[in-house]
C-alpha cells in the first residue's frame, strides 16, 4: 500500500515539474516576434529610371497647306525618301500661274522701254562727244582768224593793207566767232536732251523694278502652290490624297496636313520620366531601350533633352496651360537618343527606357523593404511602474513636436532584441538601397516581413526564422 502511493506522488511530482517547465517555457515566449533577416553587404548598386513613351525621330516637320485649292499632284508616297527642295506635292494654281504669265510680259515690256532709254542715253551721250568736239573745232577756226585778224588791223594802221582785205579779214574773225556761239549754244541744248533722256531711262528702270516686285509677289504666290522638302528625309506620314481640298492655318483641321518628313539620321525615344524621379535625371547619362514591337532586344543610348514643363498625366498637356491648379501626377519629356537604331525601326512604336542616374563600386547595401520610419517617441523604451503602467507624464509642446519627428533606419538584430538604428542613405537601386552612414558590414537586420517592419517596436524581443514559407496546396 505505501508502495503504491510512494508512485503516485512521484507522479504528481514529476508531472508538477513538467507543468512547471513549459509553464515558465510559454511565458519566457510571451511578446517573442518571429523576424526575416539580412545582412548588410557590399556590392555594386546601380539606380535606374524606367519611363515609357514612343520612337520618334529627333527632326521632324508637318508640312502644311500655304493656300486653298484641291490638291491636284502628290510626287511621293509614304516611306519614299526626299531630298531637301524636292517638290512632292501641288495644289491646283491655274489663277497665280496666269498671273505670273501677265507679270512677266509687264516685266518685259518695261524692260524693252528701259533698254531703249538706255539706248537714247547713249546717242545722248555720244551727241555730246560730237558737239564737243565741233565747238573744240570751231574755237580753233576763231583762235586762227583771230590772229589772222589782229595782223591785219597792225597791217592796216601801217597802210600797209588794203581796206577791202583788212575788211575780209575781219569779216572772217566775226564769222568764226558766230559759229562759236551757235555750236555752244547747241551744246547746251545736247546737254539738256541727255538730261532729259536720263530721267526717261531712270523711270523706265522704276517700272522695270516695280514691275519685277510685282512678279516676285505673283511667283510668292504660286509658289504657295507648291510643297517642298524641307529637309533630307523619309515621308513617315501623308494623311491626304489628289482630289481632296486642302485648307492653310487650321491646326488639327482635315486637309491642313500634307505630309510630315522625317530626318531618320538620329531616332529618339520620347519617354515620360514621373516627377518624384526627375531631378536624378541629367543629360548624356546613359540608357537602355527596349521596343514592344523588337522583343528580347535592348537597345543602347543617351539622354539628349530634359524637359522643364510638367505635362499632366490624364490629359497630356502642359501643367501651366491648366486654368485650374491640380494635384494629379505629372511627368516630365526626356528624349533619349539611340545610338544606333535598327534598320526596321518606324516612328511612333511604343518603347520604354531605363536611364542610369547613378552607379556606386563596392557600396554598403541593404534591401529596400528593410527601411521604416518611426517617430523618435516611438523609438523610447518606455519604464514601467510597479503596477506595470506608464507612469503619466505631462510634456511641453517643443517636446510633443520633437517626439513626433520622423526618422529613417533599420533594426539591428543585437541580443536577441530589435534595435532601431537610424541610416542615412544614397542611391537607390532597383532592390536595394545604399547606406552612406548608420550601419557597417555583416550587420543582421530585419528584413520581413512588410506588416512586422510596420508594426515592430524598439528592442523587442524577436525569433529570427529565415525559413522559406512552405508553399500552399491547391
Amino acid at each position: 500500500m505505501k508502495s503504491k502511493w510512494k508512485t503516485i506522488i512521484i507522479v504528481l511530482v514529476v508531472l508538477a515539474l513538467g507543468i512547471g517547465v513549459y509553464a515558465s517555457t510559454v511565458l519566457s515566449k510571451r511578446g517573442v516576434v518571429a523576424v526575416q533577416t539580412g545582412k548588410v553587404v557590399r556590392q555594386d548598386l546601380t539606380s535606374l529610371v524606367t519611363a515609357s513613351g514612343e520612337i520618334k525621330p529627333k527632326n521632324y516637320i508637318n508640312i502644311g497647306a500655304n493656300a486653298i485649292g484641291l490638291l491636284t499632284r502628290i510626287l511621293v508616297k509614304e516611306g519614299d525618301r526626299v531630298s531637301k527642295g524636292q517638290l512632292v506635292a501641288r495644289v491646283e494654281n491655274i489663277q497665280p500661274e496666269a498671273q505670273v504669265a501677265s507679270q512677266k510680259a509687264q516685266v518685259s515690256s518695261a524692260e524693252a522701254d528701259s533698254n531703249a532709254a538706255e539706248a537714247a542715253l547713249k546717242a545722248a551721250d555720244d551727241s555730246l562727244h560730237t558737239q564737243q568736239a565741233v565747238i573744240d573745232h570751231s574755237q580753233s577756226d576763231l583762235d586762227h582768224a583771230k590772229l589772222d585778224y589782229d595782223r591785219a588791223q597792225e597791217l592796216f594802221k601801217d597802210q600797209l593793207l588794203a581796206k577791202q582785205d583788212f575788211d575780209a579779214k575781219k569779216a572772217a574773225y566775226d564769222a568764226a566767232a558766230a559759229s562759236l556761239k551757235a555750236d555752244q549754244t547747241r551744246l547746251v541744248q545736247a546737254r539738256s536732251q541727255r538730261e532729259q533722256t536720263a530721267a526717261q531711262l531712270s523711270s523706265s528702270q522704276r517700272h522695270v523694278a516695280q514691275a519685277n516686285a510685282v512678279l516676285a509677289q505673283y511667283t510668292d504666290m504660286l509658289h504657295k502652290f507648291d510643297s517642298y522638302a524641307p529637309l533630307d528625309g523619309v515621308v513617315t506620314n501623308l494623311p491626304v490624297r489628289e482630289g481632296e481640298t486642302v485648307v492653310p492655318g487650321q491646326t488639327n483641321l482635315a486637309g491642313s496636313n500634307i505630309m510630315t518628313i522625317a530626318d531618320m539620321s538620329l531616332i529618339t525615344a520620347e519617354v515620360k520620366v514621373d516627377e518624384t524621379d526627375i531631378v536624378s535625371v541629367a543629360l548624356n547619362q546613359k540608357a537602355d531601350i527596349t521596343i514592344d514591337a523588337i522583343p528580347n532586344k535592348t537597345f543602347k543610348g543617351h539622354v539628349i533633352e530634359i524637359g522643364n514643363t510638367a505635362i499632366l498625366r490624364s490629359t497630356g498637356l502642359a501643367a501651366s496651360q491648366s486654368a485650374v491648379s491640380s494635384q494629379e501626377a505629372k511627368d516630365f519629356k526626356v528624349v533619349v537618343a539611340m545610338d544606333d537604331p535598327p534598320e526596321e525601326i518606324r516612328p511612333g512604336l511604343s518603347c520604354t527606357a531605363k536611364i542610369t542616374t547613378a552607379t556606386r563600386q563596392k557600396a554598403l547595401t541593404i534591401p529596400i523593404q528593410a527601411l521604416t520610419i518611426r517617430q523618435k517617441g516611438d523609438l523610447e523604451v518606455k519604464p514601467k511602474t510597479g503596477g506595470g503602467a506608464m507612469a503619466a507624464i505631462k510634456l511641453t509642446p517643443a517636446e510633443e513636436k520633437a517626439r513626433k519627428e520622423e526618422v529613417q533606419g533599420v533594426f539591428v538584430i543585437a541580443g536577441g532584441k530589435a534595435q532601431f538604428r537610424k541610416v542615412e542613405t544614397g542611391i537607390t537601386g532597383s532592390t536595394d538601397i545604399e547606406v552612406v552612414t548608420g550601419l557597417k558590414e555583416g550587420d543582421e537586420i530585419v528584413t520581413g516581413s512588410y506588416q512586422i517592419i510596420r508594426t515592430l517596436r524598439n528592442e523587442a524581443q524577436v525569433k529570427v526564422d529565415n525559413k522559406s514559407p512552405m508553399p500552399q496546396k491547391a
